[in-house]
């Protein structure tokens, strides 16, 4: 996996929105950097230059010192091929682009909600949810694995906790669509990115600024009513932040989990023995959803930009400059992991990073570990077999690894009646 044929440093392509869609995760160009150039200057057309880091130990030093090492002025790296206009001020202030103090004040307004006691409760509904999307697809010989499954059960988990009604989830799907993958052919729908970008984000802060009156009247247990009348130091978040938070819960959500779904049952395809490991075994399932999350990583980077001069790996990062930390690369690194490139669900350890790690670490880690420990041990019990019915569409984004379609051959046996 970690060939070096044909790669050298003056033709790398780890960022190209294009390529990922075509080749998926750039692992071989990874595995040339951490051996070659782990921190790497990285000139490319369409966007500001960047320090590419791919170890995983200099991933966890920078996240570390959020002070040093800033989320807001730089959040990801974005190659703009798709007719984006810079824009004066950015579209959304949430927590992925809050540092401290803000970031700590406004992540503790639900934080006690995504906490392991907090989304245990949930699990009751996550598996009714699941048990209904299984059985729309009970009895049939093919399906589209990723519209009519792996994107539903997230969606439909993060629309009950923010007491989105049933009949908008649809629509929340198109808008988180076309959020994440607003540069992809597929969601532009005749329009441009920016359009595309501006539409969804327009439309579903619409939507909760109405749903806001609402919850701010008669309360109810909801997060939307939790943010809504939310105090940070004694006053009500600001409108503009507010819309932002509930962005953020809405497409956060909704794209990792199914993400991280959809390439955890493609592994299982193409390792058939650690599938049939987890059937014999379902005890493995919180050791195999790690191995999940860490084989599929779905979010491929974020940027920080250096505050002060400093050194990371003996290389000088200038005050002012952005470096970017590609998760997928720290979770295949040798130095870390045994046999980095074998997908193993009794793996042991498995310090991955794809929830990140430090100030940034993901709110929804815990409610996403939930979903996933849900839906495969429901489909190790329903689904006899499970094979590839065509080639897989990936999204043309290189922020997130998202999968737009992946065809399946299966037979899924209704569910067990419980006696």
């Amino acid at each position: 996996m970690a060939t070096e044929q044909g790669l050298s440093l003056e033709t790398l392509n780890i960022i190209g929105p294009q390529h990922y869609a075509q080749n998926g995760y750039p692992h071989k160009e990874w595995a040339y950097l951490r051996k070659h150039k782990p921190v790497w200057w990285c000139e490319f057309p369409q966007t500001d230059p960047f320090w590419a880091i791919t170890k995983h130990a200099d991933i966890i030093q920078i996240s570390k010192q959020p002070t040093l090492f800033l989320n807001g002025p730089r959040l990801l790296v974005f190659v703009n091929e798709s007719g984006f206009e810079e824009s004066p001020t950015p579209p959304f202030r949430h927590l992925l682009d809050m540092d401290p103090p803000d970031h700590g004040e406004y992540r503790a307004v639900v934080s006690r909600h995504f906490t392991p006691r907090g989304v245990r409760p949930l699990q009751p509904e996550i598996e009714k949810i699941t048990r209904k999307v299984l059985d729309d697809v009970t009895g049939r010989g093919e399906c589209d694995f990723v519209t009519e499954v792996s994107s539903k059960i997230p969606l439909a988990v993060i629309a009950e906790l923010l007491g989105v009604p049933h009949e908008d989830w649809d629509q929340m799907f198109q808008w988180t669509n076309e959020t994440i993958g607003s540069a992809d052919p597929e969601f532009q729908q005749g329009t441009t990115a920016q359009e595309t970008m501006d539409r969804a984000r327009l439309g579903l802060f619409q939507y909760f600024t109405d749903m806001v009156v609402a919850r701010m009247k008669h309360p109810t247990n909801d997060i939307t009513s939790i943010v809504a009348n939310a105090k940070i130091k004694g006053e009500s978040i600001p409108q503009f932040e507010m819309l932002s938070y509930y962005f953020l819960l809405v497409v956060a959500g909704n794209e990792t989990t199914r993400n991280a779904t959809t390439g955890g049952l493609q592994a299982f395809i193409e390792n058939p023995g650690e599938w049939q490991k987890l059937k014999r075994n379902p005890n493995l399932i919180d050791s195999a959803v790690e191995e999940i999350v860490r084989w599929t990583t779905p979010v491929i980077q974020f940027a920080r930009t250096a505050t002060a001069d400093t050194e990371v790996r003996g290389q000088k990062i200038r005050a002012g400059e952005s470096v970017c930390l590609f998760y997928p690369s720290a979770n295949r690194d040798e130095e870390v992991f045994e046999k980095p490139f074998e997908f193993n669900i009794s793996r042991n350890p498995n310090p991955h990073i794809a929830f990140g790690i430090g100030e940034h670490f993901c709110l929804g880690a815990n409610l996403a570990r939930l979903e996933l420990k849900v839906i495969f041990s429901q489909l190790i019990e329903r689904l006899d077999h499970v094979e590839s019915a065509g080639a897989m569409e990936r999204l043309r984004s290189s922020f997130v690894g998202g999968i737009k379609h992946m065809p399946i051959r299966m037979k899924m046996n209704p569910a067990a009646v419980a006696a």
